[in-house]
């Protein structure tokens, strides 16, 4: 039995009042589907762990479900929103619900992918309810442009929550993995319904927590010379790292002298290898000049 919805908190007669009221529909095009349980924003404020002193970034806040119970845990919370519609009417449903924190509330009217700068105090940490279709695309680059984020939690669609905390090995372990990996330890947090949502989707969300590293990866290799190997790793996944990487290296002989210098296997695939080894094998990128003479 459900708990009745706090007067600040968002129900499902909230939504659809305002939504009405706003004469919005959610769209597939942008992936939104609006939690409408109370129980399941706190669930994620809780998970989050979300402190008194954290400064929240909330991508995607719709029409404000989440935002509130994020703001009732932390010292403040900016909401970064691409829909002119929800963006234009947050600020006011924040100050009606919860008149006391709307200070304590901000704003940003943009494209999160777009977005390398946030009002106020530094984020510490980004909890979301990412749409299905940019989720991936939109944590590595809240992750890459915010370092001051030590502890995320997304709930996202579950098919993309185990490829996040893959571990390498795995059948669904490619490109997102270890990407994440990059940034932080990734761990599935839990599993959300559909009949939390409005409209319910057609598919599970789950929750990803990424905790960041205490120390960047030791690497000579720069972030985007190590990406450029996990690219070419998994755009052919099913072949040999030394015919993988034999574009990115130059010549199937260059990547196989690059991996064996980086103390991989040149028949070991894309998916065994750990972020570190990705690393490892960008460090001797030079290598691929000496195959090429």
């Amino acid at each position: 039995m459900t708990s009745p919805t706090p007067d600040a908190l968002l129900g499902p007669a909230d939504i659809r009042e305002l939504a009405a009221a706003l004469g919005v529909r959610p769209t597939k095009q942008r992936g939104q589907n609006f939690v409408i349980d109370a129980n399941t924003v706190r669930r994620i404020v809780r998970t989050a762990g979300v402190r008194s002193d954290d400064v929240v970034v909330e991508v995607g806040p719709g029409l404000g479900s989440l935002t509130l119970a994020l703001l009732e845990a932390a010292d403040r919370v900016t909401a970064v929103e691409i829909d002119d519609v929800l963006a234009a009417a947050l600020p006011a449903t924040v100050a009606a619900r919860m008149p006391g924190r709307a200070e304590r509330f901000a704003l940003v009217h943009s494209d999160a992918m777009r977005v390398t700068e946030l009002p106020g105090p530094a984020p510490t940490a980004l909890v979301a309810n990412l749409p299905y279709n940019v989720a991936v695309p939109v944590l590595l680059h809240m992750l890459e442009s915010f370092p001051s984020i030590e502890r995320t939690l997304v709930m996202v669609q579950a098919e993309v929550a185990d490829r996040l905390a893959a571990a390498p090995g795995s059948k669904v372990y490619g490109v997102p993995s270890v990407k994440a990996n990059w940034y932080a330890e990734v761990k599935r947090a839990g599993a959300i319904g559909r009949n939390v949502f409005w409209p319910a989707p057609n598919v599970d969300s789950g929750l990803v927590s990424l905790v960041r590293r205490s120390e960047p990866l030791k690497t000579s290799a720069s972030r985007r010379e190590v990406f450029a190997v996990v690219d070419a790793a998994f755009a052919q996944r099913r072949k040999t790292l030394r015919a993988a990487l034999a574009g990115w290296a130059g010549s199937a002989a260059a990547a196989e002298a690059a991996l064996v210098a980086a103390g991989v296997s040149p028949q070991a695939r894309g998916e065994s290898l750990t972020v570190e080894e990705f690393a490892r094998i960008a460090e001797h990128a030079g290598n691929k000049e000496s195959g090429q003479q």
